[in-house]
């Protein structure tokens, strides 16, 4: 289903019966072999989909030493992914669970019914370092099924309140129903806040990321976040070649995003890791079959594309960047960094940050565009600014890599 806008005060689907003889809307499936596992439901709102409901016995994963991400843990309320978009590098981690990338991914939603409880916890306890905590690195925590489960109000203010260090990344509008929260979240610590939106044609949307709120929603949500006094970077991630590399396609997003107000954008190339490209791969046959040969020899048997297109990529987004008034990134030759930069706005001011954008005394300014922008979450964020010509919009200036 596409929807343009959510309806945030209305559940998604009624409250359901601990048993099927007690409902009529949900209906309970047979347990399936998974850990704390409670009940696993489906519900004709939310057609062809089955929620796996699961008690955790923790919150707080560890990110590997080795990684590159620009923070040390994440949370996950939600394994799986109803947005459905046919390039999320996320697609193999479902296979941890013995579900498949594709469909299973899809349709099969592992919901954490008491993460939130099980976080503030963790988060209280004497050895907890209040390192920067990041969600939406895996699946979206604002996908459809939050709206019926609410989960995020009460890891915000876990979060908040044991004076922990947030970031959100998340294709939802469902964010606008957590504005206020995330307004108190960042009274109390420093918050990044990013929108993943990469192209701006709706029937191309429609069919490589048919679960998400529309482009022109996202746009909406990101003026939401920018008149709220609140950061908002943006990852235009993936460009997928020969359809939205153009300079045309390109122009057109920034030229939106700076009209919405993004704090800052970071674009890269489609990543195709194994779990994902098979599935991708077999999209593009259906909807862009001409292009297949072309893809194939353009990633070969990796998940990158070539480093020559990465660099005419770079190049293109570069001049498309200033043309709107965003700063411009270099080009990075460890494609593990380059493809994962996360842009202005998107962390708290005490994660990594790269570029040009000191911290003093986690009070920073970071210059772009010749804008001061600061980076200190939302305290002393400017309200957003409507661009008379792209260099008075607000832009980025610095760039945290990681992989995302």
């Amino acid at each position: 289903m596409r929807w343009t806008n959510q309806e945030l005060n209305q559940p998604l689907f009624p409250d359901q019966a601990t048993s099927p003889e007690q409902s009529a809307e949900g209906t309970t499936q047979p347990l399936l072999p998974l850990a704390g596992l409670v009940k696993s439901v489906q519900t004709p709102d939310f057609a062809g989909i089955t929620f796996h409901e699961v008690l955790s016995k923790s919150a707080l994963n560890k990110v590997p030493p080795s990684s590159t991400m620009p923070f040390a843990w994440t949370v996950n309320p939600y394994r799986g992914c109803s947005h459905a978009c046919v390039y999320c590098f996320a697609r193999k981690s479902h296979t941890y669970l013995d579900f498949d990338p594709g469909v299973d991914f899809d349709s099969q939603v592992v919901v954490k019914v008491n993460v939130a409880q099980v976080l503030r916890k963790e988060l209280f306890k004497p050895s907890w370092q209040h390192e920067h905590v990041a969600l939406g690195t895996n699946t979206d925590p604002y996908q459809r099924a939050e709206g019926r489960y609410q989960l995020m109000p009460g890891i915000i203010s876990a979060l908040a309140d044991s004076g922990t260090p947030f970031s959100i990344l998340t294709k939802g509008t469902l964010l606008a129903r957590d504005i206020p929260a995330l307004r108190r979240a960042g009274e109390q610590v420093s918050v990044g806040m990013g929108i993943s939106l990469a192209l701006l044609d709706e029937d191309l949307a429609h069919t490589l990321e048919p679960g998400t709120p529309s482009p022109k929603a996202r746009l909406a949500l990101i003026s939401k976040l920018r008149d709220a006094g609140l950061p908002c970077g943006v990852m235009a991630m993936p460009i997928l070649p020969w359809l939205t590399d153009s300079e045309e396609s390109l122009d057109a997003l920034f030229a939106a995003l700076a009209g919405a107000g993004a704090t800052g954008v970071s674009a890269g190339a489609l990543y195709l890791r194994p779990g994902t490209r098979e599935w991708f791969m077999q999209w593009l046959a259906r909807e862009h079959p001409a292009l297949v040969g072309r893809y194939q020899r353009l990633y070969g048997a990796g998940s990158y594309a070539s480093k020559e297109y990465r660099q005419w990529l770079a190049a293109r987004v570069n001049e498309a960047k200033a043309r709107n008034g965003f700063s411009a990134q270099g080009f990075v030759h460890d494609p593990r960094r380059e493809e994962g930069e996360y842009p202005h706005g998107s962390l708290p001011s005490n994660a990594a940050i790269s570029g040009n954008a000191p911290t003093a005394g986690g009070a920073g300014l970071a210059r772009g565009a010749g804008t001061d922008v600061p980076t200190t979450g939302f305290r002393g964020i400017p309200g957003r600014k409507k661009a008379e010509s792209p260099g008075e919009d607000p832009a980025l200036a610095s760039l945290a890599p990681t992989l995302f």
